[in-house]
């Protein structure tokens, strides 16, 4: 390595680094900044007052009562000996004077910056009904231990709004502890946005299998209470009105960049876009070289994808950008290396483990390549221009690896795959019937956005779940 280079990398691995989210990217960045020898000072900053925790066994171990929400703590790969800031959040940045503004009127000053706020769940609109006892959210531990507590009573009904990942877990974990459960959905059917309308109807009929009562097409207009402000009934708008003691607002996430305002970073409500170095973009499209982005609240281009911009609401989207950011943070340029992690998803509902690669929402066709859709186990690949984008297994994961390299490899689609066993559906591609993108839906987890980093043209503004 040349001297100037060597001296500029030592030089990268001192002074003050600030993490704004004490969340499973901020934990692993910091981790990672030491393991590639940073030896200056760490600041964790977050607006929880707990150190970094998984959110994944929240909606799953948590509430089947199998683990308490206070035991899923990350665990640590190495010490970060890092300052903690918790239970207060970021309230603003000023990128002149290098400093992040906490809402106690603090402010704490940096070399170099590193944001994961994450997400938070969407709540319910109307502030009087999201205030009635029994209505609930579910993202951080505390509302993990809450549902819980409430659903280990045992209510007569549990109300779920919105038929996405989360919503179609905290359905299947209220049926396996006996408990009746309705779920609205607005769109066709459960995971529609996340997996499309073939998909979707696969996911319905296994809802319904295991006793959900579910109303897709429909939306929750409002919720009523009794005198004592408890929630008692949902009123549908197609009129007709569902009793329950538990409702579960289940409508998406939010990005958590409203902190970033007035900033002058590219950050809004898709998120902060950041180039593929994880160096996040300023508003006049100017990639910044002190404040990097990982996790959920990023945008980041991807080559595989028509170098779209992609926000990942994924877990291992999250640990892979967060050691990419955190390399690149105490790198010289040449040494830098790109975020192009495969997207990929996992969960677990009503005994099926469903998982995804690639981006099904850029997925114009579908077709069933192992399996059958009527038996609830399959795989299906999705198509884009020809190629092979994406593909989706229900309880056949072990052939994803497979596909994975189809995709990488831009195989054409529709494709021969000999030694393979055939779908059992006709093999032939249909239409994947994604809603209208421009239209918000419960739950994708990968959400395209465009190929400008300062790109908001489509503004939303909630007005009825």
């Amino acid at each position: 390595m040349p001297a100037d280079r060597a001296a500029l990398a030592a030089f990268r691995r001192e002074g003050r680094v600030v993490v704004v989210g004490a969340s499973l990217a901020g934990l692993r960045a910091a981790e990672t900044l030491r393991e590639e020898g940073f030896t200056g000072s760490i600041t964790m900053i977050g607006d929880e007052p707990y150190e970094p925790y998984d959110r994944p066994p929240l909606s799953k171990q948590v509430l089947l009562g199998r683990a308490s929400a206070d035991a899923t703590a990350l665990p640590r790969h190495r010490a970060i000996e890092a300052r903690w800031r918790l239970g207060v959040a970021a309230s603003g940045l000023d990128l002149a004077g290098k400093r992040v503004l906490l809402a106690d009127g603090d402010e704490v000053a940096y070399d170099r910056l590193l944001i994961a706020t994450g997400v938070r769940a969407r709540p319910w609109p109307h502030e009087s009904e999201a205030a009635l006892d029994g209505v609930f959210l579910l993202r951080t531990r505390d509302d993990a231990a809450r549902l819980e507590q409430r659903l280990s009573a045992g209510p007569r009904r549990v109300l779920v709004i919105g038929a996405g990942f989360t919503g179609s877990e905290i359905a299947s974990a209220c049926r396996e502890r006996g408990l009746a459960v309705t779920v609205v959905e607005r769109g066709a059917a459960p995971l529609v946005g996340a997996l499309g309308g073939v998909v979707g109807e696969a996911a319905a009929r296994l809802q319904r299998a295991y006793g959900v009562d579910l109303r897709c097409g429909a939306m929750v207009t409002g919720l009523e209470g009794d005198s004592g402000g408890r929630l008692r009934r949902a009123h549908l708008s197609d009129g007709t009105a569902v009793d329950a003691e538990l409702a579960v607002v289940s409508l998406g996430a939010i990005r958590n960049t409203e902190w970033l305002v007035g900033s002058g970073l590219a950050a809004g409500w898709r998120g902060i876009a950041c180039d593929a170095a994880c160096r996040a973009f300023d508003v006049q499209g100017i990639v910044t070289d002190d404040v990097f982005v990982a996790g959920d609240v990023a945008r980041s281009p991807h080559p595989l994808f028509e170098y779209q911009f992609l926000s990942l609401e994924h877990w291992g989207n999250a640990v892979a950008q967060a050691r990419t950011a955190a390399h690149n943070m105490v790198s010289a340029g040449a040494d830098r290396r790109p975020h192009v992690w495969m997207p990929a998803f996992w969960s677990a509902q009503f005994g099926v483990a469903v998982k995804s690669v690639g981006v099904p929402p850029m997925g114009t066709e579908f077709l069933v390549a192992q399996g059958s859709l009527t038996e609830g186990r399959f795989v299906g690949v999705y198509g884009f221009q020809g190629r092979v984008i994406a593909a989706v297994a229900f309880d056949q994961a072990k052939w994803l690896g497979f596909y994975q390299q189809l995709i990488e490899s831009a195989a054409v689609f529709p494709f021969d795959t000999p030694g393979v066993d055939p779908g059992r559906d006709g093999g032939r591609p249909v239409p994947a019937r994604f809603p209208d993108s421009s239209v918000p839906t419960h739950g994708p987890t990968v959400t395209l956005t465009g190929h400008s980093p300062t790109d908001q043209r489509i503004a939303f503004t909630p007005d009825r779940p």
